[in-house]
């Protein structure tokens, strides 16, 4: 008689790595013979993948695990693995806050999962390993139109508020040869888009084969139709890569480029690399090379010394460049990093609340300036499903990543994975509305 199935239930917290990691996480218990489920009250493992990023985030994670607290009481046979960054940092006093977990398991330790949960009792695999790329491991990617394909790990650049080198270690790459692989090998499973995953793509190097020559190779594959990249980083980006994108229509026209802080004196304290000058010329180059592309950023308020002035030089650069969206947040020291050892966290939490709400205002204005020059033009979709609301309409996103809600040509929603033209009627800040072109499939 055959042995009842082992069942997992994971969490996934944090960026898009984490995602392709919780994949990647989900590959290797399936490998060892676990089978997923939805349902927690049957799982035999609670998986939880964190991200260490945010102070107040990690911290809603740390209560998270902390209510398992009755279930594992209830079912001491319940096994819960912490993985990611947080498990990578949290050390004893992780641990003793959070008694009930088995298997504490840091970024460059996957591998070692099924050995640890086979040895039984509280085990900690948390150590980097400068070679480790999971380079040969298969994800159980979730189904859907895109898979995330990490193409390398950690980060060498060590700006003074991120942990990401803390927590992931120094920079490797995988190989090309492997990333070409298993980019081909998504498209094969019936996945049309690849969006490529570092923590600075742009200083992607494998020998004498660049990050641009890496898209070069992954433009040519069949039946791939859309590859997004997640993110460039403004010190090493080369020219050379703006032909690249221009070459290939596959090569999506949208760039996430994390400016941080307007103003050179913080972005200096930040440790960036970069000046002010230095970003607004490559967005320059980025739009005269290519006119439709949209650019998206990362923006920090209140970092230590940040003064009225620093603010408004941030608030000037985005007048200038026009972000199609930003992710914003108010600085929070987290533990370990140059900037919460060593500078101040000198600005009120009620100055910081103020200038993230000012920032966001502005940001919302140009985001529908942004999204309102899309009416009364076509967008190509890549069909995602049917849409949340209205009934009977379909998602997808546009090339230059906008949300679509659009009406179908005819009866149906097209299926997901179809390239669709849609005519756009009407833009919020953050969707494009429209109808579908009839004829056009």
């Amino acid at each position: 008689m055959p042995s009842p199935a082992r069942c997992y239930y994971l969490e996934i917290y944090g960026c898009q790595m984490n995602v392709a990691d919780g994949e990647l996480l989900a590959g290797i218990l399936e490998a060892d013979g676990w089978t997923p489920t939805s349902k927690i009250e049957r799982a035999d493992l609670i998986l939880v993948n964190t991200c260490a990023v945010r102070e107040r985030a990690a911290q809603r994670v740390i209560g998270h695990i902390q209510s398992y607290r009755p279930l594992k009481r209830r079912r001491p046979q319940l096994r819960i693995v912490m993985a990611g960054c947080l498990a990578r940092f949290g050390g004893e006093a992780l641990a003793a806050r959070l008694p009930e977990v088995d298997v504490f398991v840091g970024p460059d330790a996957y591998r070692q999962l099924p050995a640890l949960l086979a040895e039984g009792g509280p085990r900690r695999a948390t150590r980097h390993d400068p070679r480790e790329t999971y380079a040969g491991l298969h994800p159980r990617r979730q189904p859907g139109v895109n898979a995330w394909l990490s193409i390398m790990r950690g980060c060498n650049r060590m700006c003074s508020y991120c942990m990401v080198p803390l927590a992931r270690g120094r920079e490797r790459s995988v190989p090309a040869q492997t990333v070409v692989r298993e980019a081909r090998a998504i498209v094969a499973a019936g996945f049309p888009s690849i969006t490529l995953l570092g923590q600075t793509v742009t200083s992607y190097r494998d020998g004498e084969r660049d990050f641009a020559g890496l898209l070069d190779e992954l433009a040519e594959i069949d039946g791939l139709r859309r590859i997004r990249f997640l993110s460039p980083h403004p010190a090493d980006f080369d020219r050379r890569l703006l032909e690249t994108l221009a070459r290939h229509a596959t090569i999506c026209r949208h760039m996430h480029l994390p400016l941080q802080s307007g103003s050179d004196r913080v972005l200096t304290a930040m440790r960036r690399g970069y000046t002010r000058a230095e970003y607004l010329e490559l967005v320059a180059a980025a739009r005269d090379r290519l006119p439709d592309l949209a650019i998206t950023t990362d923006l920090i308020v209140g970092f230590p010394g940040e003064s009225d002035e620093d603010f408004e030089a941030t608030l000037a650069v985005m007048r200038r460049v026009r972000f199609d969206q930003a992710f914003m947040f108010a600085y929070s020291p987290r533990a370990g990093t140059y900037a919460a050892r060593r500078l101040s966290d000198d600005v009120a939490p009620e100055r910081k609340r103020a200038r993230l709400e000012a920032m966001i205002a502005l940001q919302e204005t140009h985001a529908r300036e942004r999204y309102a020059a899309w009416v009364g033009r076509t967008a190509v979709v890549l069909v995602e499903g049917p849409a949340r609301a209205p009934a009977g309409h379909g998602y997808g996103r546009s090339d230059d990543f906008k949300d679509v809600v659009f009406a179908p040509a005819g009866a149906a929603v097209p299926e997901a994975g179809e390239l669709v033209t849609v005519r756009v009627g009407s833009a919020t800040s953050h969707t494009l509305k429209g109808m579908q072109v009839a004829g056009d499939r």
